[in-house]
């Protein structure tokens, strides 16, 4: 990921799949396990939040943004 000085926190609303909500959801849980009293205990908006960026990340958001075409 890109040093934290160059990025910032956004709250923005996007369209995703409710399959990949669900997913993240699950596999989050899956991922944290139960406590002692069966409870998950992981905070699944802010996995979604990290997924969803290092998918941005990966995909090179920056270029795509920077690319005049793809403002169509």
């Amino acid at each position: 990921m890109a040093k934290t000085e160059d990025m910032m926190t956004i709250n923005a609303t996007i369209d995703i799949p409710a399959a990949a909500l669900q997913a993240v959801v699950e596999n989050a849980k899956r991922m944290a396990g139960k406590d002692e009293k069966g409870v998950y205990r992981i905070d699944t908006h802010g996995k979604l939040c990290e997924m969803i960026s290092a998918f941005l990340e990966e995909k090179d958001f920056l270029a795509y943004v920077q690319d005049i075409d793809n403002y169509r």
